[in-house]
């Protein structure tokens, strides 16, 4: 497998990085192809565990070869630049955080991400609403709405992701784009509450700082 920014150096990814899953291997000589990746691209995603923070379920279907959305991408944990050890207590902080580095931010939730839009506001009634983080995802077709919360997950908060995505559907998308979909950034999961009342468009993960 060749990098044309580089040398025929993907197949010895085993020996270069000292992995040993054949699956994690695959996926990151795969990458290699796709992103038209350098050494030190690599050596990047391999040192940030993109592979290891796969949901399982993306992991089955890379081994399946069944199709992947934009939703299967995104990681869990997701990666959040913080420099200066800031202590996180509200959401505005977090908010501010990702604003600091959103190419490093779209870059950790997968690829072809543009950024639409911080705080975007949108009009439900008589209500001004504001949605966190507005994005396009290129290669699929879609928005992406993005919430933060520096909480564990609460039900209520699918339903307020739900709310925007819905009216991004109804007011912003084109009809050539494909459905909306949301990701819900949470400081703890709950995979029992999540397991009852999931919606398949809206990808709940936890945050790390690094």
């Amino acid at each position: 497998m060749r990098n044309k920014n580089g040398p025929h150096w993907g197949p010895n990814i085993r020996q270069l990085f000292s992995l040993t899953d054949n699956n994690e291997i695959n996926y990151y000589a795969e990458q290699i192809e796709k992103r038209n990746l350098s050494k030190r691209q690599l050596e990047e995603i391999i040192k940030n565990r993109e592979y290891e923070r796969l949901p399982i379920e993306t992991k089955n279907k890379l081994m399946n070869s069944e199709k992947i959305n934009v939703k299967d991408l995104v990681p869990n944990p997701i990666l959040i630049r913080n420099k200066n050890n800031i202590e996180i207590i509200i959401e505005k902080t977090l908010h501010h955080l990702i604003l600091e580095d959103i190419e490093s931010f779209m870059k950790d939730i997968g690829n072809s991400f543009s950024f639409i839009g911080s705080e975007y506001k949108i009009k439900i009634g008589d209500r001004n609403h504001y949605i966190d983080l507005l994005l396009f995802n290129i290669k699929y077709n879609c928005y992406v709405v993005v919430e933060l919360k520096v909480t564990e997950f609460k039900v209520e908060y699918i339903a307020q992701v739900q709310k925007y995505m819905n009216y991004i559907d109804k007011n912003v998308k084109e009809i050539s784009n494909n459905s909306t979909i949301g990701i819900l950034i949470c400081k703890r999961e709950n995979e029992f509450v999540i397991e009852y009342c999931s919606d398949d468009r809206i990808a709940v993960r936890e945050y790390e700082f690094v």
